[in-house]
This record gives structure tokens, sequence and C-alpha cells, in this order.
């Protein structure tokens, strides 16, 4: 705008920002609408008071007040889809418990919407599969790593094996998204849990969830001592407060019992591991397994399956024969036990079962169908737990 030629006419700020600023709280603009009739429903103007004529400068201060907390409030709602359940982003996956085969299908999808977590604004997105309660880096399965991506699809498939009815109805699935960074430590995004129970046997079921923020505790390396204490006597309080019936468990065994009539004796077949405890400082074991009779006074009855490298999945397929007639067989307890393989030094015990008249649950019963049905190949799925078998402790080699 201007006046005389070569006069330049100033302009008043408030005239530019088409708002109040003088002192006290800023005034927002009032929409456009607002300075056009508005027909209601009797054909007559609605909100005809007197703030129906304002201009954005003549509005009084108790409305420009309550228009700036109406603002206010509206900002915190819109910003409420921010918040840790969709900040983190969404996960697609489907899960399948095979009742006749004792395994469990979890295929992993895809993720969307997933939180950045490098500089560039993107993430190298993976995910890990934990089975809750249980050792942690046994039964840790995981997808490949998409790179650079908010939005990455794997369609893979992961197995867990040696998964009974009873696990289905006490264990809970816990599916963590994680960040992969190659020049530090790894970092966490979301997770979520699924308890098992909702699973139908043969019966795939689709899950699309949004993450949660569920930070995993620290581990003991990061604990200073005083914490490394305090959690190891919490955690011997809540064993001696469980009772003896809980045990640690330290994976899965898959054995095969056939008692043959024509050769007079017991044919145990060591199929394979599964989730076997870590034992090694690289994450693994190198395990085999050795079973024997007992009572055994001459010491005669162990037998030793081959030692398998770096794993903890092992699949032996191996036999064992026992001569023995069936009456003498009711009587005795046969004990399976895993090791981790070193060289110098003692081998480490994995973890056992025993079956026999004496054993509970599985394993009792496994032994009787055994006893009961002569000739009859017989294929189960045990739990291997921290006990050592008495009989085991002599034979650590």
């Amino acid at each position: 705008m201007r006046g005389r030629r070569g006069d330049r006419m100033t302009i008043n700020i408030q005239e530019h920002m088409a708002i109040n600023v003088c002192p006290g709280p800023i005034r927002p603009i009032r929409q456009i609408s607002d300075y056009f009739p508005r027909l209601g429903p009797e054909g007559g103007r609605s909100g005809a008071g007197p703030q129906a004529h304002l201009t954005p400068l003549a509005l009084s201060s108790g409305a420009g007040i309550r228009g700036a907390g109406a603002s206010e409030e509206g900002a915190e709602v819109d910003s409420y889809d921010s918040d840790d359940t969709t900040a983190l982003g969404t996960l697609e996956f489907d899960l399948l418990y095979d009742q006749a085969t004792c395994t469990l299908h979890c295929s992993i999808l895809r993720a969307k919407g997933l939180k950045p977590m490098d500089f560039n604004g993107l993430a190298d997105p993976y995910v890990k599969l934990h089975l809750l309660p249980g050792a942690c880096k046994a039964n840790k399965l995981k997808t490949k790593t998409q790179r650079n991506t908010l939005n990455p699809v794997w369609n893979e498939d992961l197995m867990y094996r040696g998964i009974t009815d009873e696990d289905i109805t006490r264990k809970v699935l816990r599916i963590s998204v994680c960040d992969e960074d190659k020049l530090s430590h790894n970092e966490f995004i979301g997770e979520t849990r699924v308890p098992l129970r909702r699973l139908k046997p043969s019966q795939k079921k689709h899950f699309n969830i949004c993450l949660e923020r569920q930070v995993p505790l620290a581990s003991p390396s990061s604990m200073t001592a005083a914490l490394r204490g305090i959690s190891c006597y919490l955690k011997e309080l809540e064993r001696a407060e469980q009772g003896q019936g809980l045990l640690e468990e330290r994976g899965r065994i898959l054995l095969r019992l056939t008692y043959s009539s024509q050769r007079h004796g017991l044919l145990v077949g060591i199929v394979r591991c599964a989730h076997l405890a870590a034992m090694d400082v690289n994450g693994y074991s190198d395990p085999y397994v050795k079973t024997y009779l007992r009572p055994d006074v001459e010491k005669k009855s162990k037998h030793k399956t081959s030692v398998k490298k770096k794993t903890l999945n092992p699949e032996f397929n191996e036999e064992f024969f026992y001569e023995m007639e069936l009456p003498a067989l009711a009587t005795k307890t046969l004990e399976v036990t895993v090791w981790d393989y070193d060289i110098g030094k003692s081998n480490d015990f994995i973890g056992g079962v025993s079956l026999g008249p004496n054993s509970r649950g599985e394993a009792l019963k496994h032994w009787g169908d055994c006893l009961r049905q002569p000739d009859t190949t017989l294929e189960r799925w045990h739990t291997l737990t921290n006990e050592l078998p008495p009989a085991a402790a002599s034979f650590s080699t």
C-alpha cells in the first residue's frame, strides 16, 4: 500500500498479524466461517448473539482466554494418538499348535509404523520369541533383520518342538521387536505377550496387535553386586516358597521306548532334544546324552550318544538296548541325562529326567505304557530339569 508517490505507508503489526498483541494471553484467529451468516433449521441465523458480528480485534478478554483454553485441550486430545500404544507400531503374526506333533508354529508376517530408532529416521528391525516361564537363551527364536524400514515384511515360520498340552495351559509366548545396531547394543522397540491357552489345537489363529513398552529386566552382568545378591536371595526365597515340585526347566528331549518280547529287552531311542540351556560363552552347547538303568551295582548299563557341536536343538536318532526280562525291568528306573562336552575340564550337566515306578506325570505314564504294551513303539517328549539323578553324579564323562 502506498500514499503519495515515493512514500511507503507503514502497516500496523496488529493489522498484519490479525491478532491482538496487547499484554495478556494471545488470542487465536477466528475461523473464517465465523464472519458469514449461517442458517439454522428455522431459516434464521444461528449464533446471532453479540459475538456473531465481532471482528478478530474486537474479541473480549474473556472470550480470548476461553478460546485459548479450548485450543490447548484440543491439542492434548489430538496428540493422544502418539502414546505408547500406537507410537511403537503394530505386529501381525499367526500361531498354530499342532497337538499331534507337539509343535508350536509361529509365522511372523509383518510390522507397520515402527518407532524410528536410527539417525536416518528408520530402523533395522527383527523379531525375537521366548516361551515364559523358562530359560530365555534355551528357547529363543529369531527372525532375519530387515534393513532401513519401518514397515518390515518377514513372512518367516519359526517352530517350537516338544510343546505339550501342559505347556499350552501355563506358558506365555513373548514376541519382541528390536532394532539391530552393529556399532552398539541392539535396542528394544516393543513387545506383546500371548498366553498359549488362547490357542485351540490344530487351528491357526491370526493376530494383529499394537506393540507395548515393557522394557526387559536388566541382565545380571549389568547389575551391581548388591542387586545381584538381592536378586539371588529373592529367587531362592521364591523357590523355597514354591516347594520342590517346581524345578528349573533346561529343555526337552524326545524319547522312544519299546520292550521287545522276542529279544527280551528294552530298546531306548534318543531321537532329539529341543531348546537346551546354553552352557558355553558363545550361547550354545556341545550336547550328548547318557542313559543307564538303576540300581546298577556293576555300572555296566551306561550308554552314551555322540556329541553334537554348537547347537541347542540336536538330533541324535540313536538307539540302545538293555537285555532284561519284563518283571525285572518293572523294578528299574531309566535315567536319561544331557551333558555339555568340554575339552580339558569336566563336562557340564544340562538336565535330566527319570522314568520308573517312582516317577511322576508324563514320565510315569510313558514308563507304565511301555511295560503294559510290549512290542509297541511309544515316542513322547519329556522336560529336562536341573535335578541331577543320584546315579548320574559319578558319570560326568
